[in-house]
C-alpha cells in the first residue's frame, strides 16, 4: 500500500518535514517514491508547501494520506 506521509529532517529539537509518497512497509525516514512538499512547524506561521498537482495525482492513484498529512492537505486547499 502506498502512503503519503511525513519524513522527519532537521537537527535535534528543530524538526522540519518532507511530505513524501512511500510504501507503507518502509521506515519513516527510509526510502520513498517521490517528494511532493515540505512542512516546517518551527516557523511562525508554520510553512506548508505542497505541490498540488503531484498530490492530486497520487491521491487519484489510490495513495492514502496519514492523518497529519490529510490535515496539511486540507489547510493547503488541495482536499476539501
Amino acid at each position: 500500500m502506498v502512503k503519503i506521509r511525513l519524513k522527519r529532517m532537521g537537527a535535534h529539537k528543530k524538526p522540519f518535514y518532507r511530505v513524501v509518497v512511500a510504501d507503507s512497509r518502509t521506515q519513516r525516514d527510509g526510502r520513498f517514491i517521490e517528494e511532493i512538499g515540505i512542512y516546517d512547524p518551527m516557523k511562525e506561521p508554520p510553512v506548508i508547501s505542497i505541490d498540488d498537482e503531484k498530490a492530486k495525482k497520487w491521491l487519484e492513484q489510490g495513495a492514502q494520506p496519514t492523518d497529519t498529512v490529510r490535515d496539511l492537505l486540507k489547510k493547503s486547499g488541495i482536499v476539501e
